[in-house]
């Protein structure tokens, strides 16, 4: 029986993609302990415990996007992306509803981080299955998982 690894059977556009979204939330984790006030500005108003909130949820993008990079938890990192890009979404909203609280940022760009982050969830989908046409293509009685 032939046992392919997930790095096997990635293409090359895949793997910089992977490498890009490991760098991309990591990066963006340390930010959030960088500049907090930041974040804090962007919370909504409803949601309590704002600088918890705001912490954790840079340690949860620091610790994901080193996760995803790893094969052994690339899946389940993928779905906690998935689960932090929702969780944030309202802040997103929130800065969409009301842009005059961020004159710094182009009412347009605000309004266009909504369907982006249909987008990143996507992306982030990529990572938690495994490559299908890689499976098709090792036949029955392999294990290509």
């Amino acid at each position: 029986m032939i046992r392919q690894t997930g790095a096997m059977r990635m293409s090359t556009g895949a793997k910089i993609g992977l490498g890009l979204m490991g760098i991309l939330y990591t990066l963006a984790g340390v930010n959030h302990l960088l500049n907090p006030d930041f974040y804090m500005r962007i919370m909504p108003p409803y949601l309590p415990w704002h600088a918890e909130l705001v912490f954790w949820s840079g340690i949860a993008e620091m610790l994901l996007g080193v996760l995803v990079l790893l094969p052994a938890t690339r899946r389940l990192a993928a779905w906690g992306i998935i689960a932090l890009l929702i969780a944030v979404f309202p802040a997103n909203l929130h800065m969409a509803l009301h842009t005059e609280q961020y004159p710094q940022v182009p009412a347009w760009a605000l309004w266009l981080r909504l369907p982006m982050q249909g987008l990143f969830i996507a992306w982030a989908y990529r990572y938690t299955r495994a490559d299908s046409a890689a499976e098709s293509a090792a036949g029955p009685g392999t294990d290509a998982a």
